[in-house]
């Protein structure tokens, strides 16, 4: 089944590895990019996206804060949050907000992983 997946990362090159891994595992999928947060959320409202890779570290609102907006507009979206930080209290924030969590950074052999995380 078809589905439209949002990479959400201000690296571009963070952005590329996570497109190139999904396209060899998913190549029937939409993939749509963002840099920020802000961007994420718009595009949210614009196009039905059912599963997103989300960075925590951003310029403008952080990946938490887009994904805390997303899931109170959008419940249904998936989320995985990709980042390197791994801190308890940052892990506490990504589990209260009902989001799964993989390590950065993302590599072919963590392909399978994210989309267990999203529950694919």
């Amino acid at each position: 089944m078809t589905k439209n997946f949002l990479i959400v990362d201000d690296s571009m090159v963070s952005r590329m590895m996570t497109k190139s891994i999904l396209a060899s595992l998913q190549p029937d999928w939409s993939v749509f990019e963002a840099a920020n947060g802000q961007a994420a959320i718009d595009l949210c409202r614009q196009q039905a996206i059912d599963l997103i890779s989300m960075d925590l570290n951003m310029p403008g609102i952080s990946g938490l804060e887009a994904a805390a907006v997303i899931r109170q507009e959008f419940p249904a979206i998936r989320i995985v949050m990709l980042t390197a930080n791994i801190q308890a209290a940052t892990q506490a924030q990504i589990q209260e907000l009902g989001l799964s969590f993989l390590a950065k950074p993302i590599t072919a052999d963590k392909g399978p992983a994210l989309l267990q995380a999203l529950g694919e």
